[in-house]
């Protein structure tokens, strides 16, 4: 696959979840929240260039910075977000100002490895990209569905009837 169509797929990835981001979802029980951020994974992983020939430790040590700023972001997006139960008992969430400030917080500091990595030669492509959006959205997912496992119906909802 070509590198602008990895660029398309991470941006099309982004946008469509900044977009659900701000809008009320539903956690439901979906086992598959992990699907994406495994599509992601073995995208990238078929990908050349994942580590640069040339700058081999370097680029090892800009892709574990890069995955390390996932992990943390999708944490912090996932404890930024609102979380409710309406009259059935169904957790929902929606994201805060301070999950947007948690985004643009996470983009600067990717945009600052970035600059770190071009300043030292370092070619970073696509696939290390893939890899650290995967890690956010897995984090995220996970740490939001384990949140939502411990949410207190606001409402009580009678049973059998």
């Amino acid at each position: 696959m070509s590198g602008l169509f990895n660029i398309v797929v991470i941006v099309a990835v982004v946008a469509i979840v900044l977009v659900r981001q701000f809008q009320a979802q539903r956690v439901s029980d979906n086992k598959k929240w992990w699907l994406i951020p495994v599509v992601l994974i073995v995208l990238a992983l078929r990908e050349p260039g994942l580590l640069d020939p040339a700058h081999r430790v370097a680029s090892a040590v800009l892709l574990a910075v890069g995955l390390l700023i996932g992990l943390a972001g999708g944490a912090a997006w996932a404890w930024t977000t609102t979380m409710w139960t309406d009259e059935t008992g169904a957790v929902w969430t929606k994201g805060s100002r301070t999950t947007a400030l948690v985004w643009l917080a996470g983009l600067a500091v990717r945009l600052g490895v970035v600059g770190i990595g071009a300043l030292l030669g370092v070619h970073q492509g696509t696939p290390a990209m893939m890899l650290s959006v995967a890690a956010m959205l897995l984090t995220r997912s996970g740490v939001t569905v384990g949140k939502a496992r411990s949410v207190r119906p606001a409402y009580r909802v009678p049973v059998g009837g």
